[in-house]
């Protein structure tokens, strides 16, 4: 089933997403986690806090409060990012950047993908904003940050109103992924079928095609998947992503192991 995902990889063609379990492979916290934070900042028991909202909500809240993230933005920086080194060994991330995808998207804010490149050394163009467009290059790969970037405040997709936002679907960053999901292949890995983020991004992703009279020319994309939902598997295949099914029980080994079996399968190496 994977062998055209293979060759969408081999000959450039893949987009390669990349969600939050990506990054909690190396440590970082959940929504969850970052909710009892502000809770904290705000002098809330966490637990009566998290009753009180959606974590967006939440999010918005605390943001009425102290006006801004940009304190909460630099302790999580500083935290989460104060040991780089630690990427160099991170399987899931190496092999990300031996898929050699040249576009990447992600909903991560953290910097452990732009960390990741730097250590290799590979250069790779951060893309958090329509002014960011200037900086691409041919034969450059692209990370392109949907919910936003630590470098700059603003952009950052926490609050409701900022999801109110996203959920338009029409910012200069989703005018791009429009284009660029075009006659391409995409892989989701990294990502919870909880997401009402990432189910509302694949519907729309769908209706792209489906209301288009050359959808039966849709290249085949796919989600990889920690473990089996047949009701949500389902769903997606009618959608036109085809899932792929762990059968290893640790999430983070799962995906990893996924990740190398296409790079060896797409180039023959582990590179």
């Amino acid at each position: 089933m994977i062998e055209p995902l293979i060759q969408a990889i081999r000959t450039r063609q893949t987009i390669l997403f990349v969600g939050a379990g990506v990054s909690r492979s190396l440590g970082l916290p959940s929504w969850g986690e970052l909710i009892t934070e502000m809770a904290k900042q705000l002098d809330f028991d966490p637990m009566v806090f998290e009753g009180y909202g959606t974590y967006p909500e939440l999010a918005e809240y605390y943001q009425l409060k102290k006006t801004s993230f940009g304190p909460l933005r630099s302790e999580m920086d500083r935290l989460w990012h104060k040991d780089e080194q630690k990427v160099d060994s991170s399987k899931i991330h190496q092999a990300i950047i031996n898929l050699c995808c040249p576009t990447i998207y992600t909903t991560n804010f953290d910097r452990w993908l732009e960390i990741a490149f730097d250590r290799r050394p590979k250069h790779a163009v951060k893309i958090a904003n329509v002014g960011d467009f200037t900086k691409i290059r041919d034969g450059i790969p692209q990370i392109i940050k949907l919910h936003g970037d630590f470098d700059d405040d603003a952009s950052l997709v926490l609050t409701e109103t900022s999801y109110f936002e996203r959920f338009a679907f029409e910012s200069p960053l989703d005018i791009k992924l429009r284009s660029d999901s075009i006659g391409r292949s995409i892989l989701f890995v990294g990502y919870s079928l909880s997401d009402i983020n990432l189910r509302y991004l694949l519907y729309k992703l769908h209706c792209l095609w489906a209301e288009s009279a050359y959808s039966a020319a849709r290249p085949k994309s796919y989600i990889f998947l920690p473990r089996p939902n047949p009701v949500q598997e389902s769903i997606l295949e009618q959608r036109g992503i085809h899932p792929i099914v762990s059968e290893i029980d640790d999430p983070a080994t799962g995906l990893a192991e996924f990740l190398e079996r296409l790079v060896r399968e797409a180039f023959g190496t582990t590179l």
